[in-house]
């Protein structure tokens, strides 16, 4: 690498997603409900990354709209990310099909074998979420053109696993395809450190959700350049015979009331009253209906504000491109100072406090 720039550098390492995604940035835009909807996502897009829109909700007719007015706002790839357990998922399917949605990103649950066919004899590449590496191969196999692999860090539903655990585990062991790394990512030294262990991009969420062109409520910004890390947790599961995918928040009382809805939900279920699929999309709605408060109208307190661990490092409103820029310059200087680590020989191990005198007093 001697004698080539950190921008160079850079792109030779993040190749593979680069030209996977058709875009300058191997930075693709998490898919946040209510966040991610056209402002935002062709902002990511312009600004040489990719966004993607999040379907959550959406009706055929709704996200059909949403896809066409993203369009005329970029010119630039972007993708759609469509949840698997969605009711009409069939329908989602065929408007991206008919749109000519160039990647589609199927989250949720381990997508059916056909909803990943239709989409590909219909153009488009498929994205899926490993949260083991048994689950990559089985993507793999099934025939998604990528994985993306999403750590406990990360806001939203989450899984069980750190992202430094789930990268060493799969990015050596799956090659076939690119792997995008997600969760507690939010800054350029990060991107750097995954993209050497072999991924072929990341995926960026909480970042985005003060960017200038997000149109989140100024004060669930606000509770975002307030918090830190700690705030962000994760719901636990009240019945373990009753799955429920754990939800990364900021801790307000819409955090303490899904503990109640959850008890309530799982209750009607042994009733009688509900099917398990029945309870979880009423759990599912839950989730919706308390972000929508808390996106759009700004009811911090009992709406959801959905979070990754990495939101102590959002502190102030930005527009997107700087954002990015921010991310590039940071992953620049970091392989510029490896390059000449290499070029100096130096490899000396930085000073250390003794172990003997950790902890002792003054």
């Amino acid at each position: 690498m001697t004698g080539s720039s950190p921008r160079a550098q850079l792109d030779r390492l993040w190749q593979r997603g680069r030209e996977f995604l058709g875009c300058d940035l191997a930075i693709m835009g998490g898919a946040m409900s209510w966040v991610s909807e056209r402002n935002l996502v062709a902002a990511i897009s312009n600004g040489g990354g990719f966004g993607v829109l999040a379907c959550g909700s959406m009706t055929p007719a709704q996200l059909s709209d949403e896809i066409a007015a993203t369009e005329r706002l970029t010119r630039q790839p972007f993708g759609v990310n469509l949840i698997s357990l969605h009711p009409e998922l069939e329908a989602l399917i065929a408007v991206c099909v008919e749109h000519r949605v160039g990647h589609v990103v199927l989250a949720g649950t381990l997508p059916s074998a056909l909803s990943i066919r239709r989409l590909k004899d219909g153009g488009a590449r498929v994205m899926s979420f490993a949260s083991a590496l048994v689950i990559a191969r089985k993507l793999v196999r099934m025939g998604v053109d990528a994985l993306i692999i999403e750590g406990n860090e990360a806001g939203g539903h989450v899984g069980p696993v750190s992202t430094s655990v789930l990268a060493q585990e799969i990015l050596p062991e799956v090659r076939d395809v690119p792997v995008f790394v997600a969760g507690g990512i939010g800054r350029g030294e990060a991107i750097v450190s995954y993209l050497e262990m072999g991924a072929s991009g990341v995926q960026i969420g909480t970042r985005f959700v003060c960017a200038a062109e997000s149109i989140a409520h100024p004060r669930f910004k606000q509770a975002f350049i307030k918090a830190g890390a700690r705030d962000a947790v994760a719901s636990v599961q009240l019945d373990p015979r009753f799955p429920v995918i754990p939800v990364r928040a900021l801790a307000n009382e819409a955090t303490r009331r899904f503990q109640d809805t959850q008890r309530e939900v799982i209750a009607r279920h042994y009733n009688g009253e509900l099917t398990q699929k029945e309870a979880q999309l009423e759990i599912e709605h839950f989730w919706a209906g308390a972000l929508r408060r808390a996106v759009i109208d700004g009811d911090v307190e009992h709406g959801s504000l959905m979070a990754g661990q990495s939101v102590g490092m959002v502190t102030r409103e930005q527009p997107t491109n700087q954002i990015l820029a921010e991310l590039v310059a940071q992953a620049e200087a970091t392989v510029e100072r490896r390059r000449r680590q290499l070029a100096d020989g130096d490899t000396a191990v930085p000073d250390r406090v003794p172990v003997a005198t950790l902890g002792a007093a003054d």
